[in-house]
């Protein structure tokens, strides 16, 4: 009987893995861009979907730098910052200059943190910003490198001197809360996109922290089923194993 239980308790834990394994490659695209996040009516950047990349033709990109700056207010909301940095991302893809204007003004913001370990909205909203547009930008060089088709053609490049995971992280532990936590699980969903080693443990933990703090019908819960849902699923069933 106890042989049953650990078989069936193997199997389980070993289909959840082959899902991790396989997660990538049913994931259509960088996780921080292909999929628009639900902000519901706050303000962002103009987007016409549903495509991933509809952005509309008619706005002025010298103005998306300036635009992108006053809309990463201290008191944003992070997944409608989340969706500001995704659209600005695809609306620089075109313009490298521009692109990188946007990189160092954040970056700017951040050097101009006397104190760096200050844990006020300012400062959170710095860290997270340059983190997660560093990521995104990661992506995007990732995808134009790796995939043939123009339709995921970037300018941006690789800030290879940057580590936006760990500024999102410090953000993270300095208070951030659970929907930075979703932002770092899209960051480490992917192992191929990251382009450095991780661990699917620190996915699944960022996963697990995000869920613990989504309200019932919350802009992160609905977030959280429309990126994750299976793989949430996947997690709940693996905890269930462990218990057995």
């Amino acid at each position: 009987m106890n042989h049953t239980k650990h078989f069936v308790r193997y199997a389980t834990l070993l289909s959840v893995t082959l899902v991790f394994l396989f997660a990538s490659a049913a994931f259509a695209g960088p996780p921080l861009i292909c999929r628009p996040f639900d902000i519901g009516n706050a303000k962002s950047l103009p987007f016409q979907g549903p495509d991933w990349s509809s952005v509309p033709a008619s706005y002025d990109a010298s103005r998306l730098v300036a635009d992108t700056m006053s809309l990463l207010q201290p008191d944003t909301p992070v997944i409608v910052r989340m969706e500001t940095i995704r659209r600005a991302t695809i609306y620089a893809r075109e313009n490298r200059e521009i692109a990188d204007a946007l990189l160092h003004r954040l970056r700017a913001r951040v050097i101009a943190l006397k104190d760096k370990e200050r844990r006020d909205p300012e400062a959170l909203a710095a860290f997270f910003d340059l983190g997660y547009l560093v990521e995104t930008y990661r992506q995007a060089a990732w995808i134009s490198e790796h995939a043939s088709k123009a339709y995921w053609s970037f300018k941006q490049a690789d800030p290879k001197d940057l580590d936006g995971y760990a500024l999102v992280t410090k953000a993270i532990s300095r208070g951030g809360g659970p929907e930075m936590e979703f932002a770092a699980a899209l960051i480490t969903f992917d192992l191929g996109y990251v382009g450095r080693d991780k661990k699917h443990t620190a996915f699944e933990e960022h996963v697990q922290k995000a869920l613990a703090g989504a309200k019932e019908g919350s802009l992160l819960a609905k977030n959280l089923e429309t990126h994750f849902g299976s793989q949430i699923k996947t997690l709940r069933t693996k905890a269930l194993a462990e218990k057995q």
